[in-house]
């Protein structure tokens, strides 16, 4: 254990987001997701809501400040302008977490395509449809 960070911080997932570089990607994905299939580098969280997950990350990871959109989540198959419920969700943790840019919604496959690429896929235990979110990395300006 360490002082002032989130238990769901795992050594493998705090090895990841350390190594992880300006512009990587990570992606958080939900139970359903076919993560073991595609991943470079696994993470499991298994049990774990997404929102949950994306607190924790959010609490240590900056977003890219030089995109207009950090974060994407997959849209709904034939109903791409609906917003599921985890991913209203996650605009809630995002919100609270001080990120104002918006979500990019992406296609199924799109999104499959940029998981595949990611620097990791972190695959949680949300259990409800469409709880995936992409983020981008961004810089600590110090």
């Amino acid at each position: 254990m360490l002082k002032g960070l989130d238990p769901l911080l795992s050594p493998d997932l705090l090895q990841a987001l350390a190594a992880m570089g300006h512009g990587d990607e990570i992606a958080l994905v939900d139970a359903n997701f076919p993560a073991t299939a595609m991943a470079r580098r696994l993470i499991r969280l298994d049990g774990v809501e997404g929102t949950a997950v994306l607190r924790a990350v959010l609490s240590v990871l900056p977003l890219d400040s030089f995109v207009e959109r950090p974060a994407a989540t997959m849209q709904v198959v034939g109903a791409a302008d609906t917003v599921p419920p985890a991913v209203a969700d996650f605009c809630k943790v995002l919100a609270a977490a001080g990120e104002t840019a918006p979500i990019d919604p992406i296609d199924r496959f799109a999104f499959y395509d940029r998981a595949r690429e990611a620097f990791a896929v972190v695959i949680t235990g949300e259990p409800r449809a469409y709880g995936n979110i992409l983020l981008r990395k961004g810089v600590i300006f110090g």
